[in-house]
């Protein structure tokens, strides 16, 4: 069921609790593979829970080699949110800067979710939408 907005309701309340994580030696081949799959938007490459960058589709096209780390193309700003934050001011902000995604990390830099606006922009998709579309194989 994915989240309705309301004023009170949080980001932690609608983010997927446990995304697809990458580590920190990602190469950008990994993460083409990666965003081949067109509900993916964003990569999160976290060390010992921390999240240390964010990868975007955007930021792979450039013409990087696949052995190039991952990491060294990795943003962090713009692309967080606190958990805390409301999930009517972290829409507004998504459609702002034209953002489907933003980690989630708290004040430590800890990964606690990914919050995924839906493309329709009415809501935000929930750890059961993202795993029926994960194939079992």
């Amino acid at each position: 069921m994915s989240a309705v907005l309301t004023p009170s309701r949080t980001v932690a309340s609608a983010m997927v609790a446990r995304p697809k994580v990458h580590r920190p030696t990602a190469t950008v081949a990994e993460l083409r593979a990666f965003f081949r799959d067109d509900h993916v938007h964003m990569a999160l490459l976290v060390e010992h829970g921390k999240l240390i960058g964010t990868v975007e589709r955007a930021d792979l096209e450039r013409n990087l080699g696949g052995a190039t780390a991952a990491l060294s193309i990795a943003k962090l700003e713009g692309r967080t949110i606190a958990p805390g934050a409301t999930l009517s001011d972290a829409r507004k902000a998504m459609k702002r800067d034209r953002r489907r995604r933003l980690a989630v990390a708290n004040t430590e830099g800890r990964l606690l979710g990914l919050l995924c606006l839906k493309a329709s922009g009415l809501g935000f998709c929930s750890d059961a939408d993202v795993a029926s579309r994960t194939d079992p194989a």
